[in-house]
C-alpha cells in the first residue's frame, strides 16, 4: 500500500518493550517493527494504550516516536498524542509532526468530565499543532468518555475537515456505523480485535489492535477472507482467534502479549508497574492456548 492510497487493513497498535529495570528498550522496538513489516504490515499505531502510553514520561513518549519514525518511509505512521491537558498533547503533536508522522491520534481528555465543546477545542488545537490529519481514539471503556452523537459539538468534531479517521475501541459496534453516517469520508478502524468480522460487516475499513503485534498474519488472513467474500471461513478464524484473545484478557492483555512476543524471540520484556508479572499458571495457560493454535 502506497501512502497516497486509502488506509485500510490490519494495523498493529505497537507495544513498548522494556528492560527488566523498566527502562525503554528501543532496540527491541525497532526489531518488532521490522518483524511486523516482514509479515506484511503497512501501517503502525505508535504510542497508544498497548504502548502503555500513560505509564511513560513525556520524554519517553517522544523517544518511542523518534525510534519508530525510522520506519516512516516503509509504513503509514500514526502517533498517539493524547493527554489530559491540551498543552501536553500539543507538545507531542508537534514532536510527531517534526519526525514526519503521517497523522496523529488522541483519546479525548478524561478525568475532569470535560464537556463536548471543550473536547472539540482539544482536538482542534491538536490539529493546529500537528499540521497533520487527526484520528479520534474512541475508547470509552478506559477513558470513561462516551461520545454522544446527537450533541452539536460532537457532530461538528466528527464532521471536521481535520479529522481523518477513528479508532473505534468500543464494544457498541452500532456507533461505528453511526459515526460513518455523520461523515462518509472518515476512515473507520475497529479497535477490539475480537469483533473484527462484525465491524467489517458494519463498514469498518480495517482494524488497529493490540494482539496484532503477534497475530498479524492471522488477522490479515481474516480480513482478506472477508473481503474476498468467504465470510464463513473468516468467521471460523475469528472464533479461533478469540480463544487467544480471551486467554490474554484472563491473564492480563499487555503482560500477556509481551510474554508471547518474548516466547517468539522479540525482546518485549516486562510491563511497567503497577502491571504484575504473569504467574507460572498464567504463562502455562498462554502456552497451552498457543500450542492449540499452532496445531490448527
Amino acid at each position: 500500500m502506497l501512502k497516497q492510497e486509502k488506509l485500510e487493513g490490519i494495523i498493529p497498535a505497537t507495544i513498548t518493550p522494556f528492560h527488566e529495570d523498566e527502562s525503554l528498550n528501543t532496540k527491541a522496538l525497532s526489531q518488532l517493527l521490522e518483524w511486523n513489516l516482514g509479515q506484511g504490515a503497512k501501517a503502525f499505531f505508535i504510542g497508544g494504550s498497548s504502548a502503555e502510553c500513560f505509564l511513560l514520561t513525556p520524554h519517553e513518549r517522544k523517544e518511542i516516536f523518534e525510534t519508530a519514525a525510522a520506519f516512516k518511509e516503509q509504513a503509514f505512521m500514526i502517533a498517539h498524542v493524547g493527554a489530559i491537558s491540551v498543552r501536553e498533547a500539543e507538545d507531542y503533536a508537534r514532536c510527531a509532526s517534526r519526525l514526519g508522522y503521517d497523522a496523529v491520534a488522541a483519546t479525548p481528555p478524561f478525568y475532569y468530565g470535560f464537556n463536548s465543546r471543550e473536547i472539540y477545542s482539544y482536538y482542534e488545537a491538536i490539529a493546529q499543532a500537528a499540521g497533520k490529519p487527526v484520528w479520534i481514539y474512541n475508547f470509552p471503556g478506559n477513558t470513561g468518555k462516551q461520545f454522544v452523537l446527537e450533541d452539536p459539538f460532537t457532530q461538528k468534531l466528527f464532521q471536521s475537515s481535520f479529522i481523518q479517521g477513528v479508532k473505534h475501541t468500543n464494544s457498541v459496534l452500532a456507533q461505528l456505523e453511526r459515526i460513518r453516517h455523520l461523515n462518509q469520508n472518515l476512515i473507520m478502524m475497529n479497535g477490539y480485535d475480537e469483533t473484527l468480522v462484525a465491524a467489517l460487516a458494519l463498514g469498518a475499513d480495517g482494524a488497529i489492535g493490540s494482539s496484532f503485534n503477534f497475530t498479524f498474519p492471522l488477522f490479515d488472513r481474516i480480513y482478506r477472507l472477508y473481503l474476498s467474500g468467504d465470510r464463513e471461513e473468516a468467521l471460523k478464524l475469528q472464533v479461533q482467534a478469540n480463544q487467544i484473545l480471551y486467554t490474554l484478557y484472563e491473564v492480563g492483555l499487555i503482560p500477556g502479549i509481551k510474554y508471547i512476543l518474548n516466547r517468539m524471540g522479540i525482546a518485549a520484556g516486562i510491563s511497567r508497574r503497577p502491571f504484575h508479572e504473569l504467574s507460572e499458571d498464567q504463562k502455562r495457560l498462554l502456552d497451552e492456548c498457543m500450542a492449540q493454535m499452532d496445531d490448527r
